[in-house]
């Protein structure tokens, strides 16, 4: 939640990792105070990309694992056969030529590579394995399959090639769905498997078997054939007079790759019979096309949203409005802080790069702004991004009301350098709460997961102590429950509450009626709530685990496993620390993960685990009512790293008269010096919570 108060703002369940004093200082004093950029998914700042750039997706290439080691049943390759030439121009990584230029278009990549998997082109033919592989891996594939082709060619036992070549990891999708393809099409005789991130190269049995029936030149034709993936191509086998063997090739090709594709029988025109192999159409394709024939596709534009001073919610409210479109019809990534300004990245569908563009010339005054406008395929979601770099001005800096040790500087760079190298417990912020707020996020929350849902609506309509607009629509509410009176009190862009009061106005406050409120609210604004008093436990859990074991690493925590990643479960990814890795230290403390609470997470097997079944016993929680179908929520839980650092963080120290950065009221303070920082933060990390490490001050 976004609200922000005047009053102080504290965590109330503030630990530290670091035992420096720290100092006194003021944030948020001006939005411009507190500026904070989203980077996008390919780590650029979403207020600095191009058109051009936002469009190049094949450079969103991920950093690649160590090469894994030697296996005696697997071939693998070392560090020193990697290619090093300076000339190269195509991007490095553990050994693959990722060739920026040549990337498939397809986002698609399986992760059990079979051939009866839904037809989808993955091959680009610019896309070579000479370009994808360096040198030495591509011989030793070479080799690989060389061994395979003289093993079946000779008909001897004695000539076994390895069990499996292993590539090894390869985690961007893009690039496996290109190393698949591109190695089926040269050796069709080879079969791809992906497994937990990491691509394995076997002999293809299915190729041995065909090869029984069709020639090996037809038998490749027909394997790549079938990779390919391209829709509407069809493939012929040659003229065959045998009808006993084309019956046995129809049911070789019905048995092997029957769900991709199907097989007939035509005559050509020498009286022979020709068996054609064309893809399968997708169940109820047919219709869809025709019912479809005549309806546009459908447009989404994303752009750049500079807001300065508002709720994101806020800010779309606006923007619907003066687009003719919902505030469903926006996805973002994220909510940004109110009292600042930032920039994030925007999705809209139903509206196009034009209209927006000429939307853009006249937000200004409204504290939005709009840039970076393009089309795009598909709507944003939540979490699609890979953090936040913020930039800070901390203005009234002092010492602690107690220290008198040192000087300012000192304090403050002792602090910094410290949060620099030990790193911030990574709690939820106040505004995940909207704290400073009589009623926070996370009571709501409590309310809802209990189905107390009347409860949960007066809770929502709580009223703070000014006399605002907003604030006497809830007084007036809370007294009355008049919802439609209410609706004509409340500005326009309260959008969750007008949501909320035009359904009470129809179904009536009661439990049916309070249900049907909850579900006109967006599903991303309704499990907010929930989310948040999730955030909360997570928070004291994190509090709890540092005050009792500190910063070591003991057994029953929980860390990431480095086995698996893409394909396997969550859950399958966490491992339970021994008592025997306990004893050698095995793990540092910013590996350990604490669960947010849900129906399908594992808990720490210490007293951790123990605290948090009191707790959420405490509020009347069980794990099964973590799922509401009454308001169709379900929260399996997640994890969250308990320690965090900031990146790239630099400071300096400037005069009020510098930047601008004086009193806007006050001209005689000029020489007053303030603190600017910039540093980077991962996804759903909080500014806040890490200058209060810094600071040791309540915000």
């Amino acid at each position: 939640m976004e609200e922000d108060s005047d009053r102080p703002v504290t965590l109330h369940f503030c630990t530290y990792m670091n035992d420096h004093i720290g100092f006194c200082g003021s944030i948020k004093t001006f939005p411009s105070d507190f500026v904070v950029t989203e980077i996008n998914t390919f780590g650029q700042l979403v207020n600095e990309t191009s058109t051009d750039s936002l469009h190049k997706s094949c450079e969103n290439l991920s950093e690649q694992t160590e090469v894994c080691q030697q296996d005696s049943k697997r071939l693998r390759l070392s560090p020193s056969e990697l290619c090093t030439d300076e000339k190269c121009t195509t991007v490095q990584e553990d050994g693959f030529h990722y060739d920026l230029g040549c990337m498939p278009s397809s986002a698609g990549d399986s992760e059990d590579y079979k051939a009866d998997s839904e037809p989808e082109c993955h091959f680009d033919k610019a896309v070579t394995l000479d370009s994808l592989l360096a040198k030495p891996i591509r011989e030793r594939l070479s080799q690989f399959a060389c061994q395979v082709k003289d093993m079946w060619d000779s008909k001897s036992e004695q000539v076994l090639p390895p069990d499996e070549f292993f590539l090894g990891p390869v985690h961007d999708k893009k690039v496996r769905a290109s190393l698949h393809s591109a190695i089926r099409q040269e050796y069709p005789f080879l079969v791809t498997v992906t497994k937990c991130g990491e691509i394995i190269v076997k002999a293809n049995q299915d190729y041995q078997e065909l090869c029984h029936l069709v020639s090996e030149e037809e038998a490749c034709a027909f394997l790549r054939f079938l990779d390919a993936k391209l829709k509407q191509s069809k493939f012929a086998f040659r003229p065959d007079g045998d009808k006993e063997h084309r019956t046995m090739v129809h049911h070789f090709i019905s048995k092997k790759f029957g769900k991709l594709v199907e097989t007939k029988s035509f005559p050509d025109s020498q009286q022979k019979v020709v068996i054609m192999v064309r893809f399968r159409e997708k169940s109820g394709s047919k219709k869809r096309a025709a019912a479809d024939s005549g309806m546009k596709q459908e447009i989404y534009t994303a752009f750049t949203l500079r807001k300065d001073n508002l709720e994101t919610l806020e800010a779309i409210s606006y923007l619907s409005s003066e687009l003719g479109v919902l505030p469903s019809d926006f996805s973002y990534t994220g909510i940004k802080d109110k009292k600042a300004i930032t920039y994030q990245a925007m999705v809209v569908k139903k509206v196009t790069p034009k209209r927006m563009e000429e939307l853009g010339s006249t937000t200004g005054k409204k504290g939005v702004g709009v840039s970076n406008v393009h089309s795009v395929s598909q709507p944003l979601r939540l979490g699609q991004l890979q953090g936040n770099h913020f930039h800070v001005i901390v203005r009234d800096l002092k010492l602690q009301s107690n220290d008198c040790s040192a000087s300012l500087k000192e304090r403050i760079c002792e602090a910094i350098e410290n949060v620099k190298k030990n790193g911030f417990i990574n709690y939820y912020g106040p505004q995940r709460f909207g704290q400073g707020q009589n009623i926070r996020t996370d009571q709501i929350g409590l309310a809802l997961l209990n189905e107390e849902l009347v409860k949960a609506v007066k809770l929502f309509f709580t009223p703070e102590d000014s006399d605002g607009p907003v604030n006497k629509a809830k007084k007036y509410f809370l007294q009355t429950e008049d919802a439609k009176g209410t609706l004509a009190m409340l500005p326009d862009f309260k959008v969750r509450e007008k949501m909320l009061l035009r359904a009470l106005n129809r179904y009536g406050v009661n439990q049916e009626g309070c249900t049907r409120g909850w579900l006109s609210i967006p599903h991303s604004m309704r499990i907010f709530y929930v989310h948040a008093y999730c955030s909360k436990i997570w928070n004291e859990a994190a509090s709890y685990r540092i005050k009792i074991y500190g910063t070591r690493v003991v057994t029953g925590d929980l860390i990431f496993s480095g086995k698996c990643t893409d394909s396997c479960s969550l859950n399958d990814k966490v491992h339970v620390v021994t008592a025997e890795e306990e004893m050698a230290n095995e793990y540092a403390i910013n590996q350990v993960i604490l669960p947010m609470a849900g129906y399908n997470i594992r808990y720490p097997t210490n007293k951790v685990g123990e605290w948090y079944h009191k707790r959420l016993a405490s509020d009347g929680l069980q794990m099964c009512q973590f799922r509401l179908p009454a308001l169709q929520l379900n929260v399996p839980g997640c994890y969250r790293h308990l320690l965090k650092y900031p990146h790239s963080l630099s400071y300096s120290f400037l005069k009020g008269n510098e930047e601008g950065l004086g009193p806007r009221d006050n001209p005689q303070k000029d020489s007053e010096a303030f603190l600017s920082m910039s540093f980077r933060l991962d996804p759903s990390c909080y500014a806040t919570v890490c200058l209060g490490e810094i600071m040791k001050y309540d915000l």
